[in-house]
């Protein structure tokens, strides 16, 4: 239970100092006179970070174990999360974003890669919960985003501030974690180097998680500015938007792990993949701010689960170690995060963000259609079968 609770805290902070940003984007967006298209090619600097590192980091963490990969994380991220106040133009802010891209990707491997290999120890299912502390903390950073905003604070001092109060609990808790191993693949697996082509079932979870992220990206860079410049919301109450996406997605991820244990992945895959376009629909179609909102709850609540599914379903293929696995599907995930913010803007550039946000449900649509790849690990069937 201890190595449970000291992987969902880690989870819980690293958001805090991301959840922060999100919220400030509106006025970085004002102060550099940036355009809807302009703005989605700063924001791809995150994805392009990641995309750059990631195939690395899976090697990375393979090697030298998960809890010096968090901690090595932890590091670097925190040191350049205030970055993107000091960009002056465009290209400073896509260089910014790039910079917490790549230390952003080891860390979040290094934390999925862990939860699975405590899920394994402690024989329970706790990643969807995992994600759920993540989601909170992206909650409760956008909250001090918020509140930063509200009392007029420069985005750059918010933003240092944030990473200086989580940096020693983070630190700490990481060099707390035992030194967990992505575990001993299966022998198949021994066959096969992390660099083998991915499997079918591999592909399938890919393509599963790619319209998850598109959404969640969106709603990370374009709901502020939806509230803000659609509906009218004033600058600091537009942040609320992604508070309430992200509430909705963590109170999603607490109940993940009973309710798939309960009624298996794929049904509750399903019925998340509806929730997800039903939550689209009430935000393209809202004429106010209270409908705004509930649509991006709604939203959230249906984004809640599929990726923490996907990694547990990625990191039990057995084909390959789990550290690989779930980097192609962190690479695929964070494709999607490259993808949407961009497809949005370009489309608002030339229509209305409305229809911007409308382009996400042919995407949701295939994810749902692609739930039927999930399945449910082994220690997970036989951890039901004894609660049965």
């Amino acid at each position: 239970m201890r190595n449970v609770r000291l992987i969902m805290a880690i989870f819980l902070i690293q958001s805090i100092a991301m959840g922060s940003w999100f919220p400030r984007i509106p006025e970085v967006q004002q102060a550099l006179g940036l355009g809807p298209a302009e703005l989605a090619m700063a924001l791809l600097g995150l994805p392009v970070g990641v995309l750059l590192s990631l195939p690395f980091a899976g090697g990375l963490a393979a090697r030298i174990g998960a809890r010096h990969t968090i901690f090595g994380g932890f590091v670097l991220f925190l040191a350049v999360a205030p970055l993107p106040a000091l960009a002056w133009n465009i290209q400073t802010l896509f260089l910014a974003l790039m910079l917490i891209g790549i230390a952003v990707s080891a860390l979040e491997l290094g934390m999925n890669v862990a939860a699975d290999a405590i899920e394994r120890m402690e024989k329970r299912k706790i990643m969807s919960t995992c994600h759920g502390f993540w989601s909170l903390g992206q909650m409760l950073g956008s909250l001090i985003g918020v509140g930063f905003a509200a009392l007029t604070v420069p985005v750059g001092w918010s933003l240092a501030t944030v990473s200086l109060i989580v940096v020693l609990p983070a630190l700490a808790l990481a060099w707390a974690l035992p030194d967990l191993s992505a575990g001993e693949p299966a022998p198949e697996a021994k066959k096969k180097s992390s660099f083998s082509l991915p499997s079918k079932a591999l592909i399938g979870l890919c393509l599963f998680v790619f319209g998850i992220a598109m959404t969640e990206g969106a709603a990370a860079d374009w709901s502020a500015v939806f509230l803000r410049d659609v509906i009218g919301s004033p600058t600091a109450q537009a942040g609320l938007g992604y508070t309430a996406f992200a509430f909705a997605i963590a109170a999603g991820r607490f109940l993940g792990d009973s309710v798939t244990l309960r009624h298996g992945p794929v049904p509750i895959a399903r019925i998340c993949g509806l929730l997800t376009m039903i939550g689209i629909v009430a935000i393209v179609t809202s004429g106010g701010a209270p409908q705004a909102m509930l649509g991006l709850a709604i939203l959230g609540f249906g984004c809640s689960v599929g990726f923490p599914l996907a990694v547990s379903a990625a990191a039990g293929l057995g084909d390959r170690p789990a550290a690989a696995n779930v980097a192609v599907l962190s690479l695929f995930a964070l494709g999607g995060f490259l993808v949407g913010p961009p497809m949005i803007g370009f489309v608002a550039e030339h229509a209305d963000l409305r229809y911007g946000l409308a382009t996400l449900l042919p995407a949701l649509l295939l994810s749902t259609l692609l739930a039927a790849g999930l399945r449910p690990r082994a220690s997970v069937n036989k951890l039901a079968s004894a609660k049965a």
